[in-house]
């Protein structure tokens, strides 16, 4: 976490010179004993965090390919002057065991168009989808999968 505020505060400063690495590391090293201290933060989840980066990478991955799926799909019905739509409300629970986990499941079912998570309770929940195929698999989509493993390494 220490390497991030630093790097932070050099991209921030926009240049980089002796003593802004100097003052950088200083703030660095404040920022990370506070966080330390009064957030409860403890060194191993920077390691959790840097063995979950090519996990994270694979999920941005999978979200802006699934998201250019979507805009296609949309673009078709859009586009098409025989393709009709059918709403439809689908409930279903993954087996996500964090919050954290969940709420990126949502967002990245928001994120995706043709698709708003409506509701998200005690792991329930309830996507709006402009077509019934869309609702296909929701469940069990590569965003759920993903997550699972991610889950599993914590």
């Amino acid at each position: 976490m220490a390497v991030f505020i630093f790097l932070f505060w050099v991209v921030l400063n926009g240049r980089f010179t002796a003593e802004i690495a100097v003052f950088g590391l200083v703030i660095s090293a404040a920022l990370y004993l506070f966080a330390w201290k009064a957030l409860d933060y403890r060194p191993r989840y920077d390691l959790v965090l840097v063995r979950s980066l090519p996990l994270l990478a694979a999920y941005i991955a999978v979200l802006c390919w699934q998201i250019l799926l979507a805009c296609l799909a949309m673009a078709g019905y859009i586009l098409s002057r025989r393709k009709r739509a059918e709403p439809v409300l689908v409930s279903f629970r993954p087996p996500l065991r964090t919050t954290l986990a969940r709420t990126l499941l949502a967002n990245s079912i928001t994120m995706t168009p043709g698709t708003i998570t409506v509701s998200l309770r005690d792991g329930d929940f309830q996507v709006h989808c402009f077509d019934r195929s869309m609702a296909r698999g929701l469940d069990s989509s590569p965003f759920v999968r993903l997550l699972t493993r991610w889950e599993a390494g914590l």
